[in-house]
C-alpha cells in the first residue's frame, strides 16, 4: 500500500539549493515498507468524521498550556508499538494479578496519559465505541510531532497542518505485560547489533531505526539515565570514550549524583520542544545523549542517514513521516480483532 507524505509545496522550496529537496518536491507519493493490515487513511470518515479534528484540538490545547507534552506524546506511541504492536496496551492499568506495561521499569517515566484520557471522553460523547485507543496515540502522536516542527506550524510543510498522514483502524489489544515491555523496548545503552535486532523484529528497517531514533530531537531526560555513561562506564569509573569529552564533563557538573531524578537534560540543549535535525548534527559531533544513539555511528547505513539528516532537514522530515506509517503498522489488530475501548486503561 503506497504511503502518501506530506511534502513541502514545491513553489515555497522552489529557492532552496538542494537537488534532493527539488526530487523530493517532485513526488507526491512515497512506499513504506510492508503492508498496513487493514488500515488506511480517513478510515473514521463516515463512522466519526470529527475524530481527528477532535484529536488535534486537544492535543493542540495541551501543547499550549505545555510545550513540553509533545514529547510524551510521541513516546507513548513508540512504546506501545514496540511491545505487542501497535494497540493500545501501554495505556491498560495493571491489575492485582497482574503488572501492565505502563508499570514495567522503561515506562516508569512515560507521561501524557491525561491528554489521552481527555480525548478518548470527548470522543465517545461523540461517537461512542467507534475510535480505538490505538488510533489515538497514533493520531496525539502526529499532532505533536506536527506541531513541533517550525515549517508544519508555518504553513510551509502542508495546507492541513499536519507533518504526515495517519493510517487508523487499528483496535485494541486486551493484554498487557510489563515483562513483554522489558524484553522488546529498545534500551538507551543499546548498541547498534541490539538495535537492529531489536527494529528487525518488527519489520523495520536500519533506515526506520536512524530515523525513528530523530525523535530524540524532543523531551528531556534525567540523571539516571546517562549516569553510567559518566561515571561508570567501566571498572574505573570512567566516561564512555565515544561522549565528546567537554560535553560529559558539563553534564557530570548537571548530574551530581546517578540518583538525581530531579535535574532535567535536554535532549537537544536549547531546543527541546522543537522537532528538527539537529539532533543529527550531536550525534555526528558525539554529543547524543544516550549509548543507542551514539550506535548510529557504527554501521555505514545509519551513519551515512546521520549525515544526510544533518545536511537536510527537509529530507529528515520527509523520511520520519514515512517511518512513523511504518512504525504504526506494526502487529495492528483490525477487523474483529480486539475490541474497541471504552476506557483506555480498562479492558471492556
Amino acid at each position: 500500500m503506497a504511503v502518501r507524505v506530506l511534502l513541502p509545496p514545491p513553489r515555497r522550496w522552489f529557492l532552496l539549493s538542494s537537488l534532493l529537496l527539488v526530487v523530493a518536491a517532485a513526488v507526491p507519493v512515497v512506499h513504506g515498507y510492508g503492508g498496513g493490515g487493514g488500515l488506511t487513511v480517513g478510515f473514521y470518515k463516515e463512522s466519526c468524521p470529527e475524530a481527528e479534528k477532535i484529536v488535534r484540538k486537544v492535543v493542540a490545547a495541551a501543547v499550549h498550556d505545555d510545550p513540553t507534552t509533545t514529547a510524551p506524546l510521541l513516546r507513548l506511541h513508540f512504546h506501545d508499538c514496540f511491545v505487542r504492536g501497535c494497540e493500545g496496551s501501554v495505556l491498560i492499568n495493571s491489575t492485582k494479578k497482574n503488572t501492565a506495561e505502563k508499570d514495567a521499569k522503561p515506562n516508569h517515566t512515560l507521561d501524557a496519559y491525561d491528554v489521552i484520557d481527555a480525548i478518548k471522553e470527548k470522543l465517545e460523547h461523540k461517537c461512542p465505541a467507534t475510535v480505538s485507543c490505538a488510533d489515538i496515540l497514533a493520531i496525539a502522536a502526529r499532532d505533536a510531532v506536527s506541531l513541533a516542527t517550525k515549517a508544519v506550524r508555518q504553513g510551509r510543510w502542508s495546507k492541513d497542518g499536519n507533518l504526515y498522514e495517519v493510517e487508523t483502524g487499528r483496535r485494541d489489544g486486551r493484554v498487557s505485560s510489563a515483562k513483554e515491555a522489558v524484553t522488546y523496548l529498545p534500551d538507551s545503552f543499546d548498541g547498534i547489533r541490539r538495535l537492529i535486532t531489536r527494529f528487525a523484529s518488527k519489520g523495520l528497517s536500519l533506515k526506520d531505526l536512524a530515523v525513528l531514533s530523530g525523535a530524540h530531537a524532543l523531551g528531556n531526560t534525567h540523571c539516571p539515565s546517562i549516569a553510567k555513561r559518566l561515571r561508570n562506564f567501566t571498572a574505573h569509573h570512567n566516561t564512555d570514550p565515544t561522549l565528546d569529552a567537554t560535553y560529559a564533563a558539563g553534564l557530570r557538573r548537571q548530574c551530581r549524583s546517578a540518583k538525581d531524578n530531579t535535574t532535567q537534560l535536554e535532549m537537544v540543549p536549547g531546543s527541546s520542544t522543537t522537532f528538527d535535525a539537529t539532533y543529527y548534527g550531536l550525534v555526528a559531533e558525539r554529543k547524543g545523549m544516550f549509548h543507542s544513539d551514539e550506535a548510529l555511528l557504527r554501521n555505514d547505513v545509519t551513519r551515512g542517514l546521520v549525515y544526510e539528516y544533518m545536511r537536510s532537514e527537509e529530507s529528515f522530515l520527509r523520511d520520519f513521516g514515512v517511518s512513523m506509517v511504518n512504525m504504526g503498522r506494526v502487529g495492528v489488530l483490525t477487523g474483529s480483532q480486539g475490541e474497541i475501548r471504552r476506557t483506555c486503561a480498562l479492558v471492556n
